[in-house]
Order: structure tokens, then C-alpha cells, then sequence
């Protein structure tokens, strides 16, 4: 069985000390902000910072564009790994959302084309922010307990659409901006104080649509809870992660939320610029593994405690 390598966009929004530890290789996306192009990720700043002035420049006015990540730089990410005969795992920001994904299966062809002996394995993460990047973890798991990069591409094909995604906005104009709703809505909603729940679909190119629509900001992070306890399975078994666009307080209310349903391993983040330019600052983002997007169906209780204590015997 071949190695493998483990890698994911920098949408994946997997804090900087788990992908060191873990040794995930990300690619980062760039983004252009008032002409001026930035990586939006790197592996000598700690991700707040970055994040932290990114949102305090769009709240100034800031105009901000994103692009996705071409074959060609894919291509030169992967190379090194097959050059040095391992294979390629790589989750990446839902087809439905960017353009990113399709790009990896052209480098995919162009790589098995060049180094026939290795296999490239690509995975449509069906998600965004840590909701893909909860996957990654759990294909870093899986490595780590011995399984290979097909059993590892499996888990996450079979297991994606589990991964459920509910965020709520500081701000309408953002999602106006971005054509998710009318001007029209955006004003209504601002004067009532309307704060939406979106969420990511069950569509086979999944996308973030809206869920319901809370009155204020308190109301909206209970929704997030209420949604939490609806969905989740094991949930003393698995990392639930919320994204924050700069918005620290509300995250720690959610989270307090999140413990009081019984969550015991919470990731804090700030929320990947990718998708945040188009939800705006304020932005609060809850992911964990539950009910399946496509059937509506939840998965049998233990599945994922049944790896923890796989891991626990191979360590």
C-alpha cells in the first residue's frame, strides 16, 4: 500500500496548529481586495491575523474578489508528493460553490498521465469552510489508524453530505453583494432586524441556500443550536467546529450552547475569506457531522466512536 499525502484548499479553514500537527498540505486561495492580490492563507502567520484585518478592511469598504485556484498551480502542489512516490488524497471546496474542484480533476488527468504508478484521488467536499474540513480530519484519522487513500476517498464519498453546515450574517448587504438575495429583501430585512440561517444543500453540486429567517442576533444563534441538537449524531464522539467572520463573542455563546447539548470537542476559527468575502463580517458558521443532506436520514449512533476507539488501539 503507498503512501499518500493529504491535501485541501485553504477554504477547508483548518486552523494552522492542526494542519502542522496533521501534516495537511493546503492550498491557499488568493484574493484581490481594493486591486491589491493576497494569498489568502500561509504557513508562518497565524490565520486570525489575517483574518482579523481582511474583515476590518471590507466593514471600512473595502471591495474585495475571489477567484478559484487553476490546474496549473494544483499540478505543481501535487508534484512533489508523486515525485516522491506517494499518492494524492485532496477535498475540495463544493463544485457547486467554485470552479476549484473541476480544475483538480484536470491536474488529476494530467498527473496519472505523467507518474502512471500513482494514483491522485479527488474529492468534491460537498461543503464549505469546515464543513470540508471536518472531512480532511477524518481522513487524517483514518491515515493514521493504516487505511489507504482509496479507503480514505471512500469514507468521504459515502459520508460527505453528513457533514451539516448552518450559518447566520452580521449583515444583509454582504449576501445582496454577492446575488443570494434581492435589494429589495436586504432593506426589508435590515429595518425588521431580520437575521437569515443559511445552510448547504443535499445537491450533487451542493450550494449554501437559505433555511429560515430568525428575528435578531440572539434568536439566530439559538436557531444554530436548535439546529445542532435536531441533527447531530454521536455527538460526544466528534470535533464540531464554528467559523466566525470576526465575530469572537458570539462564537463562545454558540459553543456554550453547543457544550450545554452535550458537544465536548469544539473548534473556535476564524471563517476562511474565500466565502466570507460573500457573507460578510459578523458571519457565525457551526459544522458537524449528522443528519444526511440527501436522504434526511440519520446515521446510525456510534459510527464514529467506533474509530475513536480504532485510534485509540492503534496508538
Amino acid at each position: 500500500m503507498a503512501d499518500f499525502d493529504i491535501f485541501c484548499d485553504s477554504g477547508a479553514n483548518i486552523p494552522l496548529n492542526i494542519v502542522k500537527r496533521e501534516n495537511i498540505k493546503v492550498i491557499p486561495y488568493t484574493l484581490t481586495i481594493n486591486g491589491e492580490e493576497r494569498c489568502c492563507y500561509n504557513y508562518e502567520t497565524d490565520f486570525s491575523v489575517i483574518a482579523k484585518k481582511f474583515y476590518d478592511e471590507v466593514r471600512a469598504g473595502a471591495e474585495a474578489k475571489t477567484s478559484l485556484i487553476g490546474s496549473e498551480r494544483i499540478v505543481e502542489a501535487f508534484t512533489p508528493s508523486l515525485k516522491a512516490g506517494k499518492d494524492v488524497l485532496a477535498v475540495f471546496i463544493s463544485s457547486g460553490i467554485s470552479g476549484t474542484y473541476n480544475q483538480a480533476c484536470e491536474a488529476k488527468k494530467q498527473l496519472e498521465a505523467l507518474y502512471p504508478e500513482r494514483r491522485v484521488y479527488v474529492c468534491d467536499g460537498a461543503n464549505a469552510s469546515m464543513g470540508m474540513g471536518l472531512q480532511v480530519l477524518q481522513a487524517a484519522k483514518l491515515k493514521a489508524m493504516g487505511e489507504s487513500a482509496a479507503a480514505c476517498a471512500e469514507w468521504i464519498e459515502n459520508n460527505k453530505y453528513k457533514y451539516n453546515s448552518f450559518l447566520t450574517v452580521g449583515d444583509l448587504k454582504y449576501l445582496k453583494k454577492s446575488g443570494r438575495i434581492s435589494a429589495t429583501l436586504a432593506i426589508a430585512g435590515t429595518i425588521l432586524n431580520i437575521k437569515p440561517v443559511l445552510t448547504a444543500d443535499g445537491g450533487d453540486n451542493a450550494k449554501i441556500v437559505s433555511f429560515s429567517k430568525e428575528r435578531g442576533r440572539k434568536k439566530a444563534l439559538a436557531a444554530l443550536a436548535e439546529c445542532f441538537e435536531k441533527n447531530v449524531v454521536d455527538v460526544s464522539n466528534q470535533t464540531v467546529a464554528i467559523c466566525h467572520a470576526d465575530s469572537p463573542e458570539d462564537a463562545e455563546t454558540l459553543a456554550g450552547m453547543l457544550r450545554e447539548r452535550g458537544a465536548k470537542d469544539i473548534i473556535i476559527e476564524y471563517y476562511d475569506l474565500c466565502t466570507g468575502t460573500h457573507v460578510g463580517p459578523g458571519t457565525v458558521a457551526l459544522f458537524f457531522y449528522g443528519k444526511d443532506r440527501k436522504s434526511g436520514v440519520k446515521p446510525k449512533a456510534g459510527i464514529l466512536s467506533k474509530f475513536k476507539k480504532k485510534a485509540k488501539q492503534k496508538n
